[in-house]
């Protein structure tokens, strides 16, 4: 009874979501995007001299929180937002035929007397003036489609992790959303320059360098759609 009890809390624990319970969040203090912010890079002099003095009674201080001044992120901790709108499709289809045929028969009716004393030697039925007879004939016909259509609309808040020497920032982002014990994942990383991000703080996927972009979850739902532990240890093993 205590080694079923214990088999049965071991598979249990093979499950992505606990029994009773809805998927956990990712805690934020293993994200990078909090580490980022938790340990900014210092300003480069370019911006350092871009604040500059100012007065109290006017509304340009130099400063990124102006009215007027950049606010699209530039420094390691800042947050500017990543639009995905993917809409592609492709399809591709290939046919291929091949056949081939062959014949080839060789005999020996005549060579110096040799077949006759060779034909009495030989099983009934075998002659020497038709030795060999072969035919051969191969035939293979090959055909492929593939059709995909992908359409995928989000939004979502990165952070600036690290500024590489040549000013390309290096972002990651991290959106979860549960409903009820479906947990919906975002997961968006890359590379992009500063002068790509807009003057509203935004950037489109496809000017991300590099791109990682995963969109899935965890819950009920998604444990239902794969299959179970032990099915694809079979499916691993087994040979057929």
């Amino acid at each position: 009874m205590r080694k079923l009890t214990i088999f049965i809390l071991a598979m249990a624990g093979c499950t992505s979501t606990p029994i009773g319970k809805p998927p956990p969040f990712t805690p934020q203090e293993r994200t990078l995007e909090r580490d980022a912010m938790q340990y900014a890079g210092m300003m480069t002099p370019v911006q350092i001299t871009s604040l500059g003095p100012s007065s109290r009674a006017s509304l340009w201080t130099g400063s990124r929180g102006s009215l007027l001044g950049d606010r699209r992120a530039a420094m390691t901790g800042d947050i500017l937002t990543v639009v995905i709108e993917i809409d592609d499709r492709a399809e591709i289809s290939n046919s291929s035929d091949r056949s081939r045929s062959a014949s080839q028969r060789a005999g020996l009716p005549q060579l110096i007397g040799i077949p006759q004393r060779l034909d009495p030697k030989l099983p009934d039925g075998a002659t020497s003036a038709n030795l060999v007879d072969l035919n051969s004939q191969s035939s293979a016909s090959g055909n492929g489609t593939v059709r995909r259509n992908e359409k995928l609309t989000l939004r979502i808040a990165v952070t600036v992790t690290d500024v590489l020497p040549n000013g390309v920032l290096a972002i990651v982002g991290l959106q979860e959303v549960r409903v009820n014990f479906e947990l919906r994942e975002l997961i968006v990383s890359g590379f992009v320059r500063p002068e790509d991000i807009s003057r509203q703080n935004e950037i489109t996927y496809d000017k991300i360098a590099a791109a990682r972009i995963s969109y899935g979850g965890r819950g009920q739902i998604s444990d239902m759609q794969q299959p179970r532990a032990g099915q694809q240890l079979l499916e691993t093993i087994l040979p057929f």
